[in-house]
C-alpha cells in the first residue's frame, strides 16, 4: 500500500545520490555571497570523491538526472494547489485547516447509523474525495523534486516554479495552510481527527531540503525563505506539543518512526538541533530496541494485513533516520542492543526475500514490491558493505539502478577509506 510511485523512487534514489552531486555544482559556488545549503540527508563525508564521479560523466548518473528533470518538467505547468479548493469546511469552521480521512475505515452497510469499521489494508476510495492529504503530499514531494531539478541545472524555471508553490500553499494570507494538523484521518460521525493523520505530513522531511536547495535562487527572496521558516516553526511547536502530535508521538510502530523523522527534520530546518540530538539519542530505545527484536523482525508491523509493505514502510523510516543522525552526531545504522536488536538486523530479516523462491510467511493482502525491497537493500548495501545476507539479496534485485548504487558505493567506501 506504501509502495514508492515512480515519482518518489526518483526522489529518494536522488536523496541518496545527494551526496554525488553537492560539490560539483558552479551555480552554486558562483557567488561569494552564496547561502550555505540547509539539507540534511546528504553524506556530507562523500562529497569529495562523489564530486570526481559526478565529473567523470558517469551515464547512469546522467539517467537519473535526467529522470528527475522529466519528473520535474511535468510540474511546470501544474496548478499551484491550496487548501482552500476542498468544498467541505473542517471542523473549525476554518477552510485554511487541513482535512482528511482515515483511509481503512468503511461504511458499515449492515449498520443502521451507518457507522464505519476498520480493514485494514483496504483503501476507501470515499477518503480520496475532497480530502487534502494529496494535495500536501503533493506540494512537498514537489518542492522537493523542483528543488533537486534546480540544484543541478541551475535553471531558474524550476526555482520559479517551486517559489509559487510554497507562496500559494504556505504563505499566501488567501490560500495557505494553518500550521495544523488537527482534522488529519478523521472518522465521519466518530471523531475529527487522529494522531495517525500525521503520517500524511511525513513528506516535510524531503520539503525541507527541497527548500534549502533553493536558497541561492532568486524565485524565492530571502524575506519568503524566512517566512517559511516561521511558518515551519510555528507547525514544529504544534507537532511537538499538541494532542494529536504528541500521540503520534507515542506510537509504537512506522507511526512513530515517521513522526520523528518529520519532527527531526523540522527542528533542524528551524534551527533546534538540540531537540534534534535528544530525538535521535531517543531513537535508539524507542524505535530500534523496541521495535525490531533480535533476529530483526518488527512484529508491529508483521500483525498488519500489509506485513510485508509496512515492514518496508517502517525500515525506510528508520533508515531516513539513521541518515539524520548522521547529520546531528548520532550513530543509528551501526546502533546496537546489547541482545542483538539493530537496523542491520531487520534488514536482513527482510534480504532473503527477494529472492521470488522464498514465500513471505506473514499476512499481506496485497502483492508486495520487490522493488521497493531492492530499494531498500542497495541503500543498505552502502552502510553495511560487509554483510553476506545483503550482498546476497542484491544478486536478486539486479538492473541498471543496481549499477548506479555500485556507482554510489563505490565513491563512499572511497570516501571513508581516504
Amino acid at each position: 500500500m506504501y509502495s514508492l510511485g515512480k515519482t518518489r523512487k526518483i526522489a529518494c534514489l536522488l536523496t541518496e545520490l545527494l551526496p554525488l552531486f553537492c560539490a560539483g555544482l558552479d551555480c552554486l559556488a558562483a557567488s561569494p555571497e552564496a547561502t550555505p545549503l540547509s539539507v540534511f540527508s546528504a553524506d556530507r563525508d562523500t562529497l569529495a570523491a562523489s564530486k570526481s564521479a559526478y565529473e567523470s560523466g558517469d551515464a547512469k548518473v546522467k539517467q537519473v538526472v535526467s529522470q528527475l528533470l522529466k519528473e520535474a518538467d511535468g510540474r511546470l505547468d501544474q496548478k499551484p494547489p491550496s487548501v482552500m479548493e476542498k468544498n467541505q469546511i473542517p471542523p473549525s469552521g476554518d477552510k485554511h485547516d487541513y482535512i482528511s480521512q482515515a483511509p481503512y475505515f468503511w461504511r458499515d452497510t449492515n449498520s443502521p447509523d451507518g457507522k464505519y469499521v476498520r480493514r485494514d489494508g483496504e483503501r476507501n476510495p470515499e477518503s480520496k474525495q475532497d480530502s487534502d492529504a494529496g494535495r500536501l503530499g503533493g506540494v512537498l514531494s514537489g518542492i522537493h523534486t523542483l528543488g533537486l531539478a534546480y540544484y543541478f541545472t541551475c535553471d531558474e524555471k524550476y526555482a520559479a516554479k517551486a517559489a509559487e508553490i510554497i507562496r500559494v500553499f504556505f504563505l499566501d494570507p488567501a490560500t495557505r495552510m494553518n500550521p495544523n494538523l488537527n482534522f488529519g484521518q478523521g472518522i465521519p460521525g466518530e471523531v475529527d481527527g487522529r494522531p495517525t493523520g500525521l503520517i500524511g505530513a511525513r513528506g516535510f522531511a524531503d520539503f525541507v531540503d527541497g527548500v534549502g536547495l533553493l536558497a541561492n535562487s532568486k524565485s524565492l527572496s530571502r524575506d519568503e525563505q524566512n517566512q517559511m521558516k516561521a511558518w515551519a516553526r510555528d507547525y514544529f511547536h504544534w507537532l511537538t506539543t499538541s494532542k494529536i502530535g504528541l500521540g503520534e508521538d507515542a506510537a509504537s510502530n512506522n507511526h512513530g518512526t515517521f513522526y520523528d523523522v518529520q519532527a527531526i527534520s523540522l527542528a533542524l530546518y528551524v534551527g533546534d538541533t538540540n531537540y534534534a540530538h535528544k530525538k535521535l539519542l531517543a531513537a535508539q530505545q524507542k524505535r530500534i530496541a523496541l521495535e525490531i527484536e533480535p533476529d530483526g523482525k518488527m512484529p508491529r508491523e508483521l500483525a498488519r494485513t500489509l506485513s510485508f509493505s509496512y515492514s518496508l514502510f517502517n525500515l525506510r523510516a528508520e533508515m531516513n533516520l539513521a541518515d539524520l543522525g548522521r547529520v546531528a552526531g548520532v550513530n543509528l545504522w551501526h546502533y546496537q542492543t546489547t541482545d542483538g536488536r539493530s537496523l542491520e538486523k531487520a534488514i536482513e530479516f527482510m534480504a532473503p526475500y527477494a529472492n521470488p523462491d522464498n514465500k513471505w510467511p506473514y499476512k499481506q493482502i496485497h502483492k508486495g514490491s520487490l522493488s521497493d525491497l531492492g530499494d531498500v537493500l542497495r541503500r543498505a548495501a552502502v552502510e553495511y558493505p560487509n554483510s553476506k545476507v545483503i550482498a546476497d539479496a542484491l544478486k536478486y534485485v539486479n538492473g541498471g539502478e543496481e549499477n548506479l548504487s555500485q556507482l554510489y558505493t563505490r565513491t563512499r567506501l572511497a570516501a571513508n577509506t581516504n
